[in-house]
């Protein structure tokens, strides 16, 4: 199971366990990046992996006060073990920090409109990205995909779920590591236009105003 927790999935374990609105309002509070439950620990699952909503990012969690508790292996070894990263960096300072660059690829780019089957042209933009992958140290992809307005919550949630985990599979298929490719859906819920533009019933028109909402952010972090 993809280690990033969604939030419809996080609501569900919070009832599981009884925490409800607790739950939320602990979270809203201190601007975390995990689940906290009303003892203000944060939320395992049954395996001891700790729940993360939907705004963790590895530069986050290095924020949070669980974040090496948690995902020790995926931050910068000087935030989780200060003291001995202090020591091998003397007498001269040689320790690389994870440096982390987003790639916005249009989904039109990468898939037909309403599809998540990737189109030659976008195995290509992501070919691309295997190569600059591999002048670096990989630590993490992170994969999440997009829709626009038009369709269902519901719809658009599954639609950007399969998009970005086709991203995933090709990236896999040309030799990424699977557990260091995460992926998520965002579905309509960050459209990149504002609520004035590309207004109207669904068109041609209205359609292609609406191009960048449909999109896959990818972020890569690694050290060169």
């Amino acid at each position: 199971m993809n280690k990033i927790a969604k939030h419809s999935l996080m609501a569900i374990l919070a009832a599981t366990f009884g925490l409800g609105a607790t739950l939320a309002q602990a979270q809203t509070a201190a601007d975390r990046v995990y689940a906290i439950d009303a003892r203000n620990e944060v939320v395992k699952s049954g395996a001891g992996l700790c729940w993360r909503t939907g705004f963790w990012t590895p530069a986050a969690a290095a924020n949070d006060p669980a974040g090496c508790a948690c995902d020790k292996d995926l931050l910068p070894k000087e935030k989780c073990e200060p003291a001995v990263a202090q020591a091998a960096s003397q007498p001269a300072a040689t320790g690389v920090k994870p440096a982390a660059e987003k790639i916005t690829l249009s989904a039109d780019a990468l898939f037909d409109f309403d599809k998540a089957t990737l189109r030659p042209e976008g195995k290509a933009k992501l070919d691309e990205l295997v190569e600059k992958v591999k002048s670096i140290k990989l630590e993490v992809i992170i994969a999440v995909g997009h829709a626009d307005r038009f369709g269902t919550d519901a719809y658009n949630q599954k639609l950007s779920e399969k998009r970005a985990a086709a991203v995933k599979e090709y990236l896999v298929g040309k030799g990424m590591e699977a557990n260091r490719v995460y992926t998520e859906g965002k579905g309509k819920k960050q459209p990149v236009t504002k609520a004035d533009q590309c207004k109207g019933p669904k068109s041609k028109k209205t359609i292609a105003c609406l191009q960048p909402d449909r999109r896959v952010e990818i972020e890569v972090i690694g050290t060169k």
